[in-house]
């Protein structure tokens, strides 16, 4: 247990899973095999992003179905899936059987509000009812209602020599309780909680008081979890690029810090209306790694995280990164690996 405080009980890693467009085979199955790495070195869970028209994952939940038969512990989740790009039934659905396929390490997570850049492509998803579409909070409950196991047809029985259910099939039994919401506000953060959903929290926050993310995120978790029924026990995980340098050649050492330099400039400085913090990219030894998060206000308050992989690099980064997340820095936040 480290000097500083509460040990970390889970480390998970999140990916864009970038793909040649050339080769989207190529791609779809490095990511595959950066799961099973990520298996294989105990670390607790794997989540993936959705991007819509990018040459990255549009569909987690083929290729969590996919991870599935890869994979026999690490939890598989998504940050986040934009509900409002969604029809929640299908979703349930779909869903539901990579539960099933997982046999319930699924971890699904969401965002509600207008998809981002859905402008670009609404006449293509909503040619004639995107006005009357709800993009609110109200289209996940339904979602939610769904894996439940809320009735949504009003017949159940024989139909001829076929059987149908009122309820969406096959029924997960668990999921429900392992649904995450990915907010960046106050706001957001207390509807996660007064609603029972895990919050998930990134490098990118609303900044309602003052300029400083960490400030900022600290006062989201704490909202969370005054709002959440379980209170301080209820789940938070953090998302920050973090990228540990151990093991890393020194060509690597300097790809990666020149990536965070490129990034810097956006730091500290509030964007667009809503006024948008992003946190800084950390690079360094386990050891400087650890001291950093440990000063973080609130990564103090968290006890799991999700380490964002940078989108631009190579499979031999990400598997040195990957090898020394789970071998020094997740041991010097406290973290044991699970069982492999």
């Amino acid at each position: 247990m480290p000097a500083s405080g509460t040990p970390l009980k889970r480390l998970g890693f999140l990916t864009i899973g970038l793909f040649d467009p050339a080769d989207p085979a190529g791609g779809h199955e490095t990511m595959l095999r950066i799961i099973e790495r990520g298996e294989q070195l105990g670390f607790d869970s794997a989540w993936l992003r959705q991007r819509h028209l990018q040459y990255g994952i549009s569909s987690p939940t083929a290729v969590l179905a996919a991870a599935s038969q890869r994979t026999n512990r690490i939890e598989l989740g998504t940050a986040v899936i934009p509900i409002g790009a969604e029809n929640p039934f299908r979703l349930a659905e779909d869903l539901a059987t990579v539960d099933v396929l997982t046999r319930g390490r699924l971890n699904p997570g969401f965002s509600a509000g207008v998809p981002m850049n859905l402008d670009h492509y609404r006449d293509a998803i909503y040619p004639h009812t995107s006005e009357h579409e709800d993009f609110g909070y109200e289209r996940l409950l339904r979602f939610r209602d769904f894996v439940r196991g809320d009735v949504v047809s009003g017949f159940a029985g024989r139909q001829g020599i076929e059987e149908f259910a009122d309820t969406v099939q096959p029924h997960a039994s668990g999921l429900v309780d392992r649904l995450w919401y990915g907010g960046g506000s106050t706001r957001s953060a207390v509807w996660a909680g007064e609603n029972g959903f895990h919050f998930l929290t990134s490098s990118v926050v609303q900044g309602e008081e003052g300029d400083d993310f960490a400030t900022n995120q600290r006062s989201q978790i704490l909202s969370y979890r005054a709002a959440h029924p379980l209170a301080d026990a209820a789940r938070v995980s953090q998302g920050l690029v973090v990228i540990p340098t151990d093991s890393a050649s020194a060509s690597q050492r300097a790809r990666y810090e020149a990536y965070a330099a490129s990034r810097a400039g956006r730091v500290g400085v509030p964007h667009g209306p809503k006024r948008m913090l992003f946190a800084a990219d950390l690079v360094g030894t386990s050891a400087e790694l650890a001291d950093r998060l440990h000063a973080d206000p609130a990564f103090q308050l968290v006890d799991e995280v999700a380490f964002a992989l940078p989108f631009s690099f190579e499979p031999d980064d990400y598997a040195q990164i990957l090898t020394d997340l789970a071998e020094r820095l997740g041991p010097a936040l406290g973290w044991e690996p699970a069982a492999r």
